[in-house]
């Protein structure tokens, strides 16, 4: 586990979300370059198992970071113990969530993470030497994307062992009727409140677009060092679309 490590470090980690459940789409897309994959457990059809082999087919220097599809500690406890180097939780709106999320990522006496022997401890034979570090190595990234979470924002960035808030621009055009418009003066207004909280808090921030252009500014941006762009299925539909049209069809 280094992504942790690395954004510690000031690190600005380039990503992309994962909304098919391919074990070979994992594997070519941790060979491209990216430094993390998004697995989109939340909208993608994924078991845990075929969320297993995916993880199974990424080449180590690439992480992965699995957003679970609820506050759940059945679903956050899984996710860990199949060997994400991290959680992400979508919609996260007040300061008790939070606290429930981080308890449910780490082992007692920090959290109340249910012990067992999965792929994440080597199937027990790394069973002591994983234990030991996860809750230290382990990512706890939540995502604002209401304007509940937005208004809460300065409670929730106090809570301890958050290591990550990230933006979810679309959910959060939603919240405010404006779904879609994530350039919207709304939604500027409400980043701007959780850019001025995380950076008082010392929290870097996640965002996530669907092209480069889209992420681009927040990339620039001091304090954004996890930042998702584009998904596997947009990746297959822009290429096909552009070969058709230079066929001529």
């Amino acid at each position: 586990m280094d992504l942790k490590k690395r954004l510690k470090k000031g690190e600005t980690l380039l990503g992309t979300l994962l909304s098919l459940p391919s074990p070979e789409i994992a594997e070519i897309m941790s060979m491209v370059g990216f430094d993390w994959l998004f697995v989109d457990l939340e909208h993608g059809p994924h078991g845990f198992m075929e969320l297993q082999r995916m993880l199974q087919a990424m080449k180590p220097e690439c992480s992965a970071l699995v957003r679970v599809p609820e506050v759940s500690e059945s679903n956050i406890k899984k996710v860990l113990d199949i060997g994400a180097e991290g959680i992400i939780v979508p919609k996260v709106n007040t300061a008790e969530e939070a606290r429930q999320i981080v308890a449910y990522a780490k082992y007692p006496t920090q959290g109340v993470r249910g012990v067992g022997a999965a792929r994440a401890h080597g199937y027990g034979l790394s069973f002591k030497e994983y234990v030991e570090k996860a809750n230290e190595e382990t990512l706890v990234v939540i995502q604002i994307e209401h304007f509940e979470g937005v208004n809460n924002i300065n409670e929730i960035v106090e809570v301890e062992g958050v290591d990550v808030i990230f933006i979810g621009p679309y959910d959060l055009s939603a919240s405010f009727g404006v779904a879609g418009q994530v350039e919207h003066p709304l939604v500027k207004v409400a980043i701007d409140k959780v850019e001025k909280a995380c950076t008082k808090a010392g929290i870097p921030m996640g965002y996530f677009g669907t092209t480069p252009e889209a992420v681009k500014p927040y990339q620039q941006k001091q304090g954004y060092q996890l930042i998702a762009c584009g998904t596997d299925s947009g990746f297959l539909i822009e290429k096909g679309q552009r070969v058709l049209v230079e066929l001529g069809k």
